[in-house]
């Protein structure tokens, strides 16, 4: 074969390349636009039955030279960048979207700032006690210069014999110091129905890991003007978790705080698997603030200080960690709580490192 002879093919091969091209990105406006209109509908995106009939139908039609089971790999390719594509539509209107809202949410609480660039800190036990050991963790937390406080009224357990809380009352410790010592609380609510009352004594409600799917009280949360600190589940992945917020948001409540708090992976030196990755790729994919909190994720006092520091040199807003006058007779979780003294050694360390501004 010639020269000559050969660059003809090659440019009829580059003229059907581009034929090509061409014809799928016409036939991946039509699958955006039915994309759309499936969403209208409430239909599920991915029709089996259909794309079996297509593949039928281009099989039946397949005059050579490739086998059907090569042209039907081919196109079950096409089809499935195609649903990609609709699935990138749906995720862009997300409200939730760092495509949605190029700009960074900054959540006011109390006039502290979270997500405004700055770093922020959480602090208190795991459960409410009494008003003296809120009061104790209180003063020494805002000794330091923080005025955001955490504290569980109700406390969803695994064993329906530990401790649940004190429910009701322990809103109303965590309230009474709130206004003592001039600090905003944090605190979870497990129950849609206790939403309404918990805005009157706390500033940001708390939905934990075991309720991030709890659809109903995400809604609740979002009907409220008030922040919302939402951690990730147990076993979530990150679209999971960016949707939760997303029902949140949904609801006309925009004030939310993503917070990492490890997963259950098979590893069994820490209480779960801090994610640290999850932190960029929230905050690349959406707007929200997002905190770390290194009591759930590693169980272990003597790992708080180091999942500190990674989770502020790698972008965190915030970090979020437990505090008890004497850890040995908590309530629950009295392993991974720092007593004051450490709780004095964890910040003064935390200062010492030249990526934290606190």
């Amino acid at each position: 074969m010639s020269n000559e002879k050969l660059d003809q093919l090659r440019k009829r091969v580059d003229e059907l390349n581009l034929e090509l091209l061409s014809l799928i990105n016409e036939r991946a406006l039509l699958v955006q636009e039915i994309g759309k209109a499936k969403e209208t509908q409430g239909v599920y995106r991915y029709d089996p039955v259909r794309e079996r009939h297509m593949l039928d139908l281009i099989k039946e039609n397949n005059d050579g030279p490739f086998e059907n089971s090569t042209v039907e790999h081919i196109f079950k390719q096409i089809f499935k960048a195609g649903l990609e594509l609709q699935e990138d539509d749906h995720r862009k209107a997300l409200l939730v979207s760092r495509k949605k809202k190029p700009d960074n949410t900054v959540i006011d609480v109390k006039g502290v700032k979270i997500g405004d660039g700055s770093q922020q800190f959480v602090f208190g036990p795991c459960s409410v006690e009494s008003y003296e050991q809120v009061a104790t963790v209180a003063a020494a937390v805002k000794e330091k210069g923080f005025r955001l406080l955490r504290g569980g009224a109700y406390k969803p357990r695994t064993s329906p014999y530990d401790f649940q809380g004190l429910g009701l009352e322990g809103l109303k410790i965590l309230k009474r110091v709130a206004d003592e010592y001039d600090m905003a609380v944090i605190s979870e609510i497990v129950h849609p129905n206790d939403i309404e009352t918990a805005v009157d004594y706390i500033d940001v409600i708390q939905i934990g890991a075991r309720n991030m799917q709890n659809f109903e009280l995400l809604k609740a949360a979002g009907a409220v003007n008030k922040p919302v600190l939402l951690k990730r589940g147990l076993s979530a992945t990150i679209e999971e978790f960016i949707n939760a917020a997303e029902y949140i948001m949904s609801q006309g409540n925009g004030q939310i705080i993503l917070c990492e708090r490890g997963i259950r992976t098979y590893e069994k030196a820490t209480r779960n698997t801090l994610d640290i990755s999850a932190v960029p790729i929230l905050k690349q994919e959406t707007h929200l603030p997002v905190m770390v909190d290194v009591t759930h994720s590693t169980g272990r006092r003597d790992l708080l200080l180091p999942t500190a520091k990674a989770a502020l040199a790698i972008g965190a807003d915030g970090v979020m960690a437990e505090v008890h006058p004497d850890p040995a007779v908590a309530l629950s979780d009295n392993a991974q709580q720092m007593d004051l003294k450490q709780f004095d050694e964890f910040v003064n360390s935390l200062r010492a490192s030249s990526f934290v501004h606190i």
